[in-house]
């Protein structure tokens, strides 16, 4: 029976093997994927890892990663050390009530943690950045090492340290010579623990974060909103150089055995090992950080602080805007305007933000935008007069477009009929033809937009029957149609045609059409959604000529031109959009790059707090039909 075991047990040993190193697998050979594709590979290239040691923001997440988590796991072993030795002298009720006390933040959710922490420096006022998230890895990792060194401690014979001072010994040397000796496994478990979690950790740095400052996870997280291969390369080169570590640790004392005695190696095996670990670690992260740039320009020592959408932004923008002006730029993004807004709203510094339309509209309401001043402004000339004078900003007074398109229905022609699209509109996501086969986009105004749309509606209603209206449209839709409801990986699926359908950007569909030439984009005659993402300056901002010089600057034709060609959206340069879209642009023939301009059924979406939470409360629900229906 035991022979017959065994085949099965190598068997689900390896499968769990692959199981866990089958992603890191593939991730490895995607990094050195040719196309931009997240999922087909084209042929061998190193242009990823060649933009990740040229992308200053990826090669400053490296520095802040391993720094931190090399500082934090140093501080944090000493103190938890310390701690747990200190409690192992105390009474009992002192040792037990403080044992339960550092356990708490070990079963705490870490979004708990994270709040808390992001609370306790507000209200004392602390900048957020690169010391906040190291305080902050500090304290969630000395709890894993007190964990670790406590039994240790407890396993220890607590006279150990009394007999070293009947002999002589100083309580310092007690310590030392004794005591760590007799835990050092404990000590060296719980660094790992630490280093591990603080590398690791992305929800509580997110919450303690500024200033710019980001770490590896928080720059992957980023990234992966949209298509960048480059979040193989860096995860790739993470991957090698932690790899590089657990085996210099692992078999240097193999190495050293051969000319040691065992009691040697027994007393040195880890000092050795652990110390040229922390050299290739530290050597990868030094060697890395990013130079400073120059400081004989115009801008010089200026600092621009910009809060915009992540992946949002042409490759070169930035470093050509620090290399012309000398200033710094520190950019944060956001995953939506309503975070954005939070952070806006309880007074965090920023020079410019690209929010979409209704939040503009929001943030002029409650005074969180200072106008601009026109006579810095040499921008406005060039842009398209269809983004000029928005129904949310009528005169331009606070904003300047930075993107403009619409939302949309991208599909693939070999499988839908156009003249199919263009008699049954939003409704084709209700055809039962295309079970299975279509994708909605997991965004609650746009999704009621269609919805609205698709029932004759104007997607700014108020009317909470024809809300309600649109929330059975949807959940008919969800529970009939299996439909996937996803993010931005609809732009890398659709170009690879893995579904029929699917509710889009226009400037993702203008990528996926470029990829695949038997996608096609459709704008359904009952209406949609007209949006425009533009340049704002708030009203604390501290370098606001920084930032009119900005506005310019990506509005001109070059910027312009090279910022909507990598990013895919239209841009409110009227020279640069005609040019990208014209014969012999980059987005020749592809109707999804020019947006609907002059249709009376297209909206721009207003802002009604009373209606956010409705459509808020009923997107919900509409995501709980589609679970409940898979």
């Amino acid at each position: 029976m035991k022979k017959g075991k065994r085949p099965f047990g190598k068997i689900l040993m390896t499968l769990m093997i692959v199981f866990f190193y089958l992603p890191i697998l593939y991730m490895i050979i995607f990094s050195f994927n040719e196309g931009k594709s997240l999922t087909v590979f084209t042929g061998f290239s190193l242009r990823w890892y060649q933009h990740m040691l040229e992308s200053r923001d990826m090669m400053e997440a490296l520095y802040t990663t391993f720094s931190v988590a090399l500082i934090a796991t140093a501080v944090s072993t000493a103190a938890g050390t310390v701690a747990a030795i200190g409690l192992s002298r105390s009474r009992k009720i002192v040792r037990n009530v403080m044992e339960q006390v550092n356990n708490l933040p070990l079963m705490n959710p870490e979004i708990v943690t994270a709040i808390g922490f992001m609370l306790l420096f507000i209200t004392f006022r602390v900048g957020k950045g690169y010391m906040t998230m190291l305080l902050a890895h500090i304290a969630f990792c000395t709890p894993y090492v007190m964990l670790s060194v406590m039994p240790k401690i407890r396993s220890m014979d607590p006279n150990i340290a009394d007999a070293a001072m009947d002999l002589g010994a100083t309580p310092w040397q007690a310590l030392t010579k004794a005591i760590v000796p007799q835990i050092t496994p404990g000590i060296l478990s719980g660094a790992l623990i630490a280093f591990t979690m603080s590398v690791d950790d992305f929800i509580i740095s997110y919450f303690v974060t500024g200033g710019g400052v980001k770490n590896l996870s928080i720059m992957v997280y980023t990234m992966s909103k949209r298509i960048n291969p480059s979040i193989n390369a860096i995860s790739t080169l993470v991957v090698v150089i932690i790899t590089i570590a657990l085996a210099v640790i692992n078999l240097v004392p193999v190495l050293m055995a051969k000319r040691e005695t065992r009691e040697e190696i027994g007393k040195r095996r880890w000092v050795l090992p652990g110390a040229l670990a922390l050299c290739a670690v530290l050597a990868a992260v030094f060697l890395l950080r990013p130079e400073g740039g120059d400081s004989a320009l115009p801008y010089a020592g200026e600092t621009l602080y910009v809060y915009m959408p992540g992946e949002y932004i042409g490759e070169e923008v930035v470093p050509d805007f620090e290399a012309r002006t000398g200033a710094t730029v520190i950019m944060e993004n956001f995953d939506s305007n309503e975070q954005m807004y939070i952070k806006v709203a309880n007074g965090e510094a920023y020079d410019l933000l690209i929010p979409s339309d209704y939040m503009i509209q929001r943030l002029i309401e409650e005074d969180l935008l200072q106008p601009l001043d026109p006579s810095l402004l040499t921008c406005m000339d060039v842009l398209n007069e269809a983004v000029l004078n928005p129904p949310y900003d009528p005169e331009n007074t606070y904003s300047v477009p930075y993107f403009w398109g619409t939302v949309g229905i991208v599909y693939d022609k070999t499988k839908v009929d156009l003249e199919e699209l263009k008699e049954q509109g939003f409704d084709i996501f209700k055809n039962e033809k295309y079970y299975g086969d279509i994708y909605l986009y997991d965004s609650e105004r746009d999704s009621f937009m269609m919805a609205l749309k698709a029932l004759g509606y104007s997607m700014n209603t108020e009317n909470e029957e024809e809300l309600n209206a649109a929330y059975d449209w949807l959940e008919e839709c969800v529970q009939t149609m299996k439909p996937e409801i996803v993010t931005d990986e609809i732009i890398d699926n659709m170009a690879q045609g893995r579904k029929a359908l699917g509710l889009i950007y226009s400037g993702d569909a203008a990528y996926v059409m470029s990829e695949n030439e038997n996608m096609g984009f459709y704008l359904p005659e009952s209406g949609t959604n007209l949006w425009f993402d533009s340049m704002v300056i708030p009203a604390n901002a501290e370098n606001p000529e920084l930032a009119h010089e900005f506005m310019n600057f990506i509005s001109e034709y070059d910027i312009a031109y090279d910022n909507s060609s990598y990013v895919g959206y239209t841009s409110p340069n009227e020279e640069v959009a005609a040019d990208l879209s014209g014969e012999g642009g980059e987005f020749e023939g592809i109707d999804a790059y020019v947006p609907r301009m002059g249709y009376e059924m297209d909206e721009v979406f207003v802002y009604n707090e009373d209606t956010r939470k409705i459509i808020s409360n009923l997107w919900s629900k509409v995501k709980i039909a589609a679970s409940n229906a898979s």
